[in-house]
């Protein structure tokens, strides 16, 4: 009786080898862009709620601030600001948010202390931000963030400012 032997072919070693680096290659290929893809989403995501934060931030102050007369747009060291009153152990003070040197700023400060727009904590920094007024108790607020993006927010006062405020 005479042994057989098997006599294969190169394409038989070849073709599950070249078909494992083609697998492999595409598996790699699909998880890099799905890294790139998320790391974008993850920083758009980020900028974005850092300036939608800032306006849910300035309409909680507004919210717990909202009293007779206390919560308007005023005037703080030549920038246009939102002015909030309030009293503690019988004494006067305000806080104010305003856009300063392109950050949006907050100072809370005992009422009739001199301060510049300066002397705030900076809460974000941003191309714009602006407020207006309107009709109802409403107030609407624009910012703009430095990379371009826009959120806006319209905030009501439950009570109205005082005349001449």
């Amino acid at each position: 009786m005479k042994a057989e032997t098997k006599h294969g072919h190169v394409i038989d070693f070849l073709f599950p080898v070249v078909l494992f680096f083609i697998l492999a290659l595409s598996a790699l290929t699909v998880i890099l862009l799905a890294a790139g893809i998320y790391r974008s989403t993850a920083e758009d995501s980020a900028l974005n709620d850092t300036s939608r934060a800032s306006l849910s931030y300035v309409a909680e102050k507004i919210h717990q601030n909202d009293s007779e007369g206390a919560v308007y747009t005023g005037d703080f060291d030549g920038c246009d600001a939102l002015v909030m009153k309030q009293s503690y152990n019988g004494e006067d003070y305000c806080t104010y948010i305003y856009e300063y040197d392109n950050n949006l700023m907050e100072l809370f400060i005992k009422e009739g202390t001199r301060a510049s727009a300066a002397d705030g904590k900076v809460i974000l920094k941003v191309k714009d931000f602006s407020m207006t007024s309107l009709s109802g108790g409403l107030i609407r607020f624009d910012c703009t963030d430095m990379q371009g993006r826009e959120a806006s927010i319209i905030a009501g006062l439950r009570t109205q400012p005082a005349l001449g405020q």
